[in-house]
């Protein structure tokens, strides 16, 4: 890696539903290398136990039509042995996650507890204590016994109060959410005890949507898919914090989060270093803007690559540096490990408030810019890539080649950011991972993907200088790093 002087230091299908429709598109990131997930496996063949992917993962991706039928098929068939309406069936499905076996099992034990805990029957004593009136206990009529409406819990109120509730709500974004007006009535109301209540098909229409939403997101194994203006929902057979690929909108994301993929963190700890980050915007902004000093010379310098390796050939006494620690790249063959590690202070539980302040201040940084500069290296490695791109279609115009002949590099690229990625996400794992041996362990299989990726990336960055055998094999042994680690650690 060189270094910069700084002398400043599609369209949607009609009959689909959008459950994502109200929500802002987030712009894409421009550092992403799209789909370099795909394509790259001929390049690393794994052998024997090396093999094992701990990142694979089976899922499908359903139409808005295909995921009705399946919700249908369950409803249905969960109606027929509970013995009550399409419409009860689905809300019991809800309270219990679609887990029709946990169902069956309660519905065996105790079928009038399973309902009251649905919330669709009141429990006996709630429901003796209803008395029979004409007033609707809203607006306080006296209204015509044909008017009044009520749910299995019989507090009745008059038609024009349930609409007024039902369209209020359901204006609001509520779906499955739709209770009974009683106060500490926590019943909630069927779709088909609904619909008729609202006013315009508009309305019913995004009641529909809504509970369509409410549905999914209620499932243990579908997912809806986070991509802007995207109707697709994603389906897999045992829910995990896995990586899932959306096959129309492209979009990527933790199959049980529905947020950006995060191997090997999990998603508790990725929300909570997220909004740590968010918390102290400044100081991420600083290191966002930092430049460093070359150790030799105190020049100040910014990186041009994602590499980490740093060389400034044109001084006298030419640099050979590490960007992270501006120690000398010489020791990080076997020294890597130092530069990953934070060094805890075993005596600061000893010392006063603001020492252990600015401790916790220091520690934070530590991981957070480790953090921030993976995340820029995979973005100046997406300009190497699209230079690689390049490059190839260059050789193949001049017949020097097929594309096939160089696809071997761009395979480079891919696995460079493929792996980069996972590397970025071990510092929040290992920012709130607690002292001991298993943090040792998992600081040493970092430190060693990490110096393997940093060779990737310098060879990458220097194709032309290595053949394709020894690419091949620096990705091969990258890839295995990544995949020990993720085996070890990834959750499961």
């Amino acid at each position: 890696m060189s270094v910069d002087m700084n002398s400043q230091g599609s369209d949607s299908n009609e009959e689909d539903y959008d459950p994502n429709c109200e929500e802002e598109e987030e712009d894409e990131d421009p550092g992403d290398i799209e789909d370099y997930y795909d394509g790259v496996a001929n390049d690393v063949e794994q052998q024997g136990a090396d093999a094992f992917d701990p990142e694979e993962y089976q899922f499908t991706c359903l139409t808005y039509k295909e995921s009705e039928s399946t919700l249908n098929e369950h409803m249905a068939s969960l109606a027929a042995t509970l013995k009550v309406s399409h419409a009860v069936a689905k809300l019991v499905l809800v309270s219990f996650h679609w887990q029709i076996s946990e169902i069956l099992e309660r519905h065996k034990s105790n079928a009038a507890q399973l309902l009251v805990e649905a919330r669709v029957q009141p429990t006996s004593s709630k429901h003796a204590m209803v008395h029979s009136s004409h007033h609707c206990a809203v607006c306080m009529q006296f209204v015509r016994k044909e008017n009044l409406l009520s749910l299995a819990c019989q507090h009745q109120f008059c038609r024009s109060c349930w609409e007024q509730h039902c369209t209020v709500l359901v204006k609001d974004g509520v779906g499955v959410g739709v209770s009974c007006m009683a106060q500490d009535c926590l019943l909630r109301t069927p779709e088909d005890f609904v619909f008729p209540l609202l006013p315009s098909e508009e309305l019913k229409d995004k009641y529909r949507r809504y509970l369509f939403r409410d549905y999914v997101e209620s499932h243990y194994q579908l997912q809806l898919c986070p991509g802007a203006d995207c109707p697709m929902v994603i389906q897999v057979q045992e829910p995990k914090a896995r990586r899932v690929q959306c096959n129309r909108c492209n979009e990527v994301f933790c199959f049980k989060c529905r947020q950006m993929y995060h191997a090997p963190t999990d998603c508790a700890t990725i929300r909570k270093w997220l909004t740590k980050c968010a918390d102290d915007s400044e100081t991420a902004n600083y290191i966002s803007a930092h430049t460093k000093d070359c150790p030799k010379c105190n020049i100040c310098i910014e990186k041009n690559g994602g590499c980490n390796h740093m060389v400034m050939g044109f001084l006298l006494f030419p640099a050979d540096f590490c960007w992270m620690c501006l120690g000398d790249w010489k020791t990080h063959g076997s020294e890597y490990y130092e530069c990953s590690r934070y060094k805890e202070n075993p005596d600061i539980v000893n010392q006063s408030q603001q020492a252990q302040a600015r401790e916790a201040l220091k520690k934070y940084l530590f991981y957070f810019e480790r953090w921030e500069n993976h995340n820029k290296s995979l973005q100046l490695e997406a300009q190497t890539y699209q230079r690689i791109q390049e490059k190839i279609q260059e050789r193949v115009m001049n017949n020097l080649g097929t594309w096939i002949d160089w696809q071997y590099l761009q395979n480079a690229a891919k696995l460079l950011a493929k792996c980069r990625y996972t590397l970025q996400y071990t510092y929040p794992y290992a920012y709130y991972m607690e002292s001991g041996p298993r943090k040792k362990l998992f600081e040493y299989q970092q430190a060693q993907l990490e110096a393997e990726i940093e060779n990737l990336s310098w060879k990458v960055e220097r194709a032309d200088s290595y053949d394709r055998g020894d690419l091949e094999n620096q990705m091969h042994i990258a890839e295995q790093r990544r995949r020990t680690l993720l085996k070890d650690f990834h959750d499961t």
